[in-house]
């Protein structure tokens, strides 16, 4: 079968609108839930990340009370002990996009902090929109697209409709007033249309060859949602 692209993000922390630093990563679901079905449905999976870091895990993620318990939470934990592409990532810059069948993007905060300024996962993502190749982006994962540039100097995605991170969840998880940017704002000031779904709840946006999803719940729908394309 072929292989999929996973970028991660390279930090280990978001900074605040007063400087300080908040422990993050990627988000462990996010990760999982693609990895998972991806590799049932028989593909092969490839880690990368800005300078070849090895990716942290937002601890957060972790927790059982957003896995649904303990027993939820260890499935996750054990998962992601299992993944071992995640210890050895390429290095982003040495990426070739014509190796891989679709690239997907998993959130957590950490996209904010570093993807969203990234210009060489921009100019990746501006590529892969144009392959036409499926591109999957999920919850904080959207912040990427901010780095992105098309041809006329704009936002590649100027004019597409996407699920991200909302407002309403980021003030519900207690952020949205220590933030330097919300994600929500950020990508409609560049031209994207965010579709905004239940907070909390399973929302996938399919414009073309990219599929979004809003939060962690949409993991899993969204890698359903690439499957079809790969098909």
């Amino acid at each position: 079968m072929s292989k999929i692209l996973f970028v991660v993000t390279g930090v280990d922390h978001w900074t605040l609108a007063d400087g300080t630093r908040h422990p993050s990563g990627f988000w462990a679901e996010e990760a999982v839930a693609p990895y998972e079905a991806f590799r049932a449905a028989g593909h092969e999976v490839v880690v990368a990340t800005p300078g070849g870091v090895v990716p942290t895990v937002d601890k957060g993620s972790l927790a059982p009370e957003v896995n649904g318990g303990q027993e939820g939470a260890d499935r996750i934990a054990n998962a992601l002990a299992a993944m071992a592409e995640l210890r050895s990532p390429l290095k982003l810059e040495e990426v070739d996009l014509d190796d891989y069948a679709a690239v997907f993007y998993p959130g957590g905060h950490g996209p904010m902090e570093d993807l969203a300024v990234d210009a060489v996962s921009g100019e990746l993502l501006t590529r892969a929109l144009a392959s036409g190749r499926p591109l999957a982006v999920v919850c904080h994962g959207p912040a990427a697209l901010l780095a992105a540039t098309g041809a006329d100097g704009g936002n590649a995605f100027k004019g597409y409709d996407v699920a991200a991170f909302t407002n309403e969840e980021e003030t519900q998880g207690g952020f949205a007033d220590k933030a330097k940017w919300l994600l929500q704002d950020r990508l409609t000031e560049a031209g994207v249309t965010v579709k905004v779904g239940e907070p909390w709840a399973p929302h996938v946006v399919v414009d073309r060859n990219l599929v979004t999803g809003q939060n962690p719940a949409s993991s899993a729908p969204l890698a359903a949602e690439v499957l079809k394309k790969l098909a």
